[in-house]
């Protein structure tokens, strides 16, 4: 078991988050799945918000972690491996997805929280820049090309996650939806 009582709360919220989804995560049941009073986690979090805002960074850091590809691949085939990272995080934590997004769950302007998810956008804004540079949507501003594509991997995460897109497309078929996707914009 953890010794740090701040890191064994963040890794009891995290893997009640994992177990039993967004709702269940409350400082009670952190408390008492790390083994301390209930009154505990607020000596080390300001609040639910705070303690939330700490699992939401390790699933950013997470997230970074997995969307680091090959550097000697083009690219092109870069931006695509950063992608289908995006949607296999995400299929793989669905809860951990949905908390990492949640502005009313998680306080965004957290400086580690903000710091992590900035440094995933930003290494994806980078590598969309880099696809730019070798002919893709070379007029288009990289920032707005990366948040919009951003958009729609998210988009497709959440309706997927989330029954949106009800029986229209099979768990094998992730692939295939993320091909048109990409095909949309990259060409």
């Amino acid at each position: 078991m953890v010794a740090d009582p701040r890191q064994r709360l963040i890794e009891s919220a995290t893997a009640l988050l994992a177990d039993e989804g967004v709702e269940a995560v409350t400082l009670r049941r952190i408390a008492r799945e790390a083994g301390v009073s209930h009154g505990a986690p607020l000596r080390h979090f300001t609040g639910r918000s705070a303690l939330l805002s700490a699992v939401a960074t390790t699933g950013f850091a997470e997230l970074r972690e997995r969307t680091e590809v090959v550097a000697s691949a083009e690219p092109r085939e870069r931006l695509l491996a950063m992608c289908r990272a995006y949607l296999e995080f995400a299929f793989a934590n669905p809860a951990m997805f949905e908390l990492m997004f949640r502005r009313d769950l998680v306080d965004a302007d957290e400086p580690e929280l903000a710091s992590t998810n900035s440094a995933v956008f930003e290494r994806f804004s980078e590598l969309v820049g880099e696809t730019q540079a070798v002919g893709w949507r070379p007029g288009t501003d990289a920032r707005l090309l990366a948040a919009s594509l951003w958009a729609a991997l998210h988009g497709l995460a959440g309706l997927w996650l989330w029954g949106g897109l009800g029986d229209t497309l099979e768990t094998d078929q992730v692939d295939a939806a993320l091909g048109v996707t990409l095909e949309t914009y990259l060409g």
